[in-house]
Formats: C-alpha cells, sequence, structure tokens
C-alpha cells in the first residue's frame, strides 16, 4: 500500500428521495476532490433512506431497489468517480438477478471497475437477504479494500476475515447511534427536543453525539476492529432524523493502531479527510498479531453452539 487520502461523509438522507440524496452525494464528493480525497465512504443505504424502510410493503421496497451496477444510481456513482479520479462508495437497496433484495454498498472506481458488497447481518426488513460471502478488492489507488456494513462490524469474525483477505483499509459505512439499544449500558435514543434545538442549545446536543448514546458507544469497540486486525477504518454514518430515531454522525477516520486521526462531531453533514501513513501498517500490533495466528486451533469457531439466532432476533430481543 502506498499513501492516500481518504474521507468520511456524514449526512442527513431523505427517505425514497434518490434524487435528493444523490445529490448530497455530488456535493461532497467534488468537496472531496478539492482536497485531494482519492477514496471518499458514505454511509449504508444513504440513496434510498434507511430506517423507514422497515414500515414498507416488498412492493414499496421493490420500487427503491435497482440493479448493480446497471441501475441509475451505480452508473452515477461511476460517473462521479471517472470525473474526479476518485473511489465512491455509497449504500442502496440491490435488486439481484435472482430477483432478491439486498442492503447493499456500490464502491465506484475511477477505472470503471466496481464492486459490491450485500450486508452480511441484515434486520431492516423482512424483504432483504443476507449476503453470503466478504468483499475485499483491489483498487486503482494502490491499496486494498474491504467493505462491512454496520452490524457487519459488531461480529468481531467478519473484520478479521476481512483482514485475511488482504484488506489495508476497511470501509464502514453504518446508520447508528440514538438506538433503542435492549442493554442497559448501549445507546439509547436522542430526545428529538434536543436535536429541534441544536442551534440555539449546541452545548446539549453535542453531549448527546458524544456520550454513550453516540461517540461513547463506538469507542467501546470500533477502534478494536482497525486495531487487531491493522486495518485502517473509514467510519461513515448518517446524522440527524432517520424516520423515529436521530443518527449521531461521528464520522471518523481511525489508523491501524485504533487511533482517530480525524472525526466531525458536529450535529449536521459533514465531512472529514485525512492522510494515510502506509508504513504504519507493518509494524502495527494487528498485523504482527495476524502472523502469530495458529489456525490449527481455530476449528471450533467454524462450528454451531445452538445459541446462535438470526440478526433480528438478536436485535431485537425477539
Amino acid at each position: 500500500m502506498r499513501d492516500i487520502r481518504v474521507a468520511a461523509v456524514q449526512f442527513q438522507h431523505a427517505p425514497g428521495d434518490k434524487a435528493y440524496n444523490l445529490g448530497r452525494i455530488r456535493h461532497f464528493v467534488t468537496e472531496a476532490a478539492s482536497s485531494r480525497v482519492e477514496i471518499v465512504a458514505f454511509s449504508e443505504m444513504c440513496i434510498t433512506g434507511y430506517w423507514h424502510v422497515r414500515k414498507l410493503s416488498r412492493e414499496q421496497v421493490e420500487v427503491l431497489a435497482e440493479p448493480v451496477p446497471d441501475g441509475p444510481s451505480s452508473q452515477e456513482l461511476l460517473r462521479l468517480s471517472r470525473e474526479h479520479g476518485m473511489t465512491i462508495g455509497a449504500g442502496l437497496i440491490e435488486r439481484g438477478a435472482e430477483g432478491k433484495l439486498y442492503n447493499a454498498y456500490v464502491v465506484a472506481m475511477p477505472d470503471g471497475t466496481w464492486a459490491v458488497h450485500r450486508k452480511l447481518h441484515v434486520f431492516v426488513s423482512e424483504f432483504i437477504s443476507e449476503g453470503d460471502r466478504y468483499t475485499v478488492f483491489d483498487t486503482p489507488h494502490g491499496c486494498r479494500v474491504g467493505v462491512l456494513i454496520c452490524y457487519d462490524n459488531n461480529i468481531v469474525e467478519n473484520a478479521r476475515a476481512t483482514a485475511l483477505l488482504g484488506a489495508e483499509v476497511l470501509l464502514a459505512p453504518h446508520q447508528t447511534g440514538g438506538c433503542n439499544s435492549m442493554s442497559p449500558k448501549a445507546m439509547k435514543p436522542v430526545d428529538p427536543a434536543i436535536w429541534a434545538k441544536r442551534e440555539e442549545d449546541p452545548a446539549s446536543i453535542h453531549a448527546e453525539l458524544c456520550g454513550i448514546k453516540g461517540r461513547g458507544w463506538l469507542m467501546r469497540w470500533l477502534p478494536s476492529r482497525a486495531h487487531d486486525n491493522g486495518m485502517f477504518l473509514v467510519f461513515s454514518n448518517g446524522i440527524g432524523p432517520d424516520d423515529d430515531e436521530i443518527r449521531t454522525g461521528n464520522a471518523m477516520i481511525l489508523d491501524p493502531y485504533g487511533e482517530v486521526i480525524a472525526e466531525t462531531s458536529v450535529a449536521r453533514d459533514d465531512i472529514v479527510a485525512a492522510d494515510l501513513d502506509a508504513s504504519l501498517l507493518p509494524t502495527s500490533s494487528g498485523r504482527r498479531w495476524l502472523r502469530a495466528r495458529r489456525p490449527e486451533l481455530y476449528g471450533s469457531l467454524a462450528v454451531r453452539t445452538g445459541q446462535e439466532r438470526e440478526t433480528r432476533q438478536v436485535r431485537f430481543g425477539e
């Protein structure tokens, strides 16, 4: 890998309004280009909208869905990528060739190539199918990139498998924060009244975004995905109202030691950029630990215990 400049974006998407959401993507791609960014990551399902999808019928979800890469949104990402010489990742609902629907993340590259990751652990809609493979690929920028969408990142095995496939940079698009977690020591909803008064009372919304409902929760686990596996990590997220929840933003970039090297905590659409120092990879703790592995001991990791549950059941405590 060589040194490379990357960016992470947070923005409040409009549910179901792909034209508006693509307009925000165009805005931030242009801003990223002015800062010499080569890879920019947008958030999970930011093109189609996210949390409102749980209320839609299959027919309504199918109206939002598009094929990849032939659909209009993928084609627009590819056009922007060629125009700016930039790799661009953004989330949508994919209509697969076999008719299945996926929570997908499209990565468009300036040489016309593309990749798509289908979320492995889905729960937003009963009509969306789980992906069945990891997504790691080479880019024209001289680095190898992996993708894990939101809840995919919570399962430690997914980050390790992605690293073992050679990922040097992990794109981690989310729609998180402000969720009503079943755990008493995890996320809880952000008070909509505090969001509504964010301009007149910035201290209160900052406390919500950076406390346990947002950044505080992320800091319990997100840095370890980068540190333990020796990867740079680019975290993108929604910000603001997402149906009846309020996303907490906190777009950030972490190095292979789990250190945050760029971040934002503002209560609005924003972008952060950072230069990735490739020399950190070979000596990072995670890379050394990967070389110290003893796979002959790990057979139990691939054996069902009987405690496994479908992600929706785990997420909602069913």
